[in-house]
């Protein structure tokens, strides 16, 4: 796992309205432990103040291709020496036509032309702007020149109008930036995953669900998808905003969620099965609200729900399969009896209440060789173990399916 803690990255900003979003964007970056410096082009301060910036990022804001701070007068070559990243948010349909063509005429388009970092480009424009063909022509051009793209995003633009070219919020662009220093050991590698709870009705107001908050699953979907792979999250009902890059089936039934993993699956290099899926739901659905009557006792008839996870790891040609276990006791001898049970090569396993809606878990790995437990840690960073214990047991020599 790689900490972003201590990377540095030179911010950059061009003169779009959504430079108000650069400020938050620093100021999320400074408090996940990034060294941040910040160069804004002369159109960048008609919307936002140097101040501001300086102020979040506790440096000196540069502005200036002639900035007598800079003895040697190479400012366009020796800011951006000691980064490992150069983000520019926002990206404006011209300053991107700049670096296509090679154009270098202030301190910030100098710097991407004189750089030996990697780049990244948040656009921001009109729907129009984005959607014209020089600017798709520029795009593939940044693309093939190795320049990274997030974004643009879609919805209501300051000038009114609706579709893509939003620059992406901040929280979205720290999750890129985030993945970008993550290692790709999962390249290539297509994940198929079930995350949250499944909810079985028992009426039209009333159903069996299982605890669950959702949110190590969508923490893992975030740490496959930064590690390379290509990420399909199954999810029951829950609250959580989908992690960026991550495609998303939403269903809410146990039977919902087997229908959808049996339509996808064969994709699948990996499988996880995070979800808590309802072991059973009952066998007649009530058409109108159950009433409450005089009599002391009701008996509600259940019956199993499908097991998703033995049913692909059952399959002739099965993916990788990863289980989860949330016991109430005992959890050594539950987890071991269940990974045995439905014969798949890694469960990850845990008392339910010391991880149910925390945000953060302790957990223990069963496999063939025993159990490995693993120190407590916050759900993203315990996630990115997790995605590297799975990628150090994948068969030796497998490649992704295509």
């Amino acid at each position: 796992m790689t900490t972003t803690a201590g990377k540095r990255l030179l911010l950059g900003l061009t003169g779009g309205v959504a430079a108000y979003k650069s400020a938050e964007l620093l100021r999320s970056l400074t408090k996940a432990g990034y060294d941040v410096r910040v160069v804004m082009t002369q159109a960048a301060m008609q919307f936002i103040g140097t101040a501001t910036m300086q102020a979040l990022s506790g440096q000196p804001v540069w502005t200036d291709l002639w900035d007598p701070r800079v003895a040697n007068g190479m400012a366009h070559i020796d800011l951006s020496r000691d980064r490992d990243l150069i983000v520019v948010a926002p990206a404006t349909a011209d300053f991107m036509a700049k670096l296509v063509h090679g154009r270098a005429d202030d301190l910030l388009s100098t710097l991407l032309l004189a750089r030996e970092c990697p780049a990244m480009l948040a656009p921001a424009m009109n729907r129009q702007m984005w959607e014209h063909p020089a600017t798709q022509r520029n795009v593939q051009t940044l693309l093939s020149d190795g320049v990274l793209l997030a974004g643009p995003g879609a919805g209501e633009q300051a000038c009114g109008e609706i579709g893509l070219g939003r620059m992406l919020e901040p929280e979205i662009l720290l999750e890129e930036i985030d993945a970008f220093f993550q290692p790709k050991i999962l390249q290539g590698r297509h994940v198929v995953m079930t995350a949250g709870p499944t909810v079985e009705p028992i009426d039209p107001v009333r159903a069996i669900t299982n605890a669950s908050s959702g949110k190590m699953g969508y923490a893992l979907a975030r740490a496959a998808r930064e590690a390379g792979a290509q990420v399909l999250l199954i999810s029951g009902p829950t609250a959580l905003p989908t992690p960026s890059g991550v495609q998303r089936i939403d269903v809410r039934t146990a039977q919902d969620m087997f229908d959808a993993v049996k339509r996808v699956v064969n994709t699948a290099d990996i499988f996880i099965g995070v979800a808590a899926v309802a072991d059973y739901r009952a066998q007649t659905i009530a058409q109108q609200k159950i009433k409450k009557t005089t009599a002391s006792e009701r008996t509600l008839l259940l019956e199993e729900n499908p097991d998703i996870l033995a049913y692909v790891a059952g399959l002739p040609q099965a993916p990788f399969c990863v289980g989860f276990a949330a016991e109430s006791e005992q959890l050594s001898q539950h987890a071991s009896e269940k990974r045995r049970r439905k014969n798949i090569p890694l469960l990850i396993g845990n008392l339910a209440e010391q991880a149910l809606g925390a945000d953060d878990n302790a957990v223990t790995l069963f496999d063939e060789a025993g159990e490995h437990p693993l120190p407590r840690a916050s759900k993203l960073p315990l996630a990115r173990t997790l995605i590297a214990q799975i990628a150090a047991r994948l068969p030796r020599g497998s490649q992704g399916k295509k």
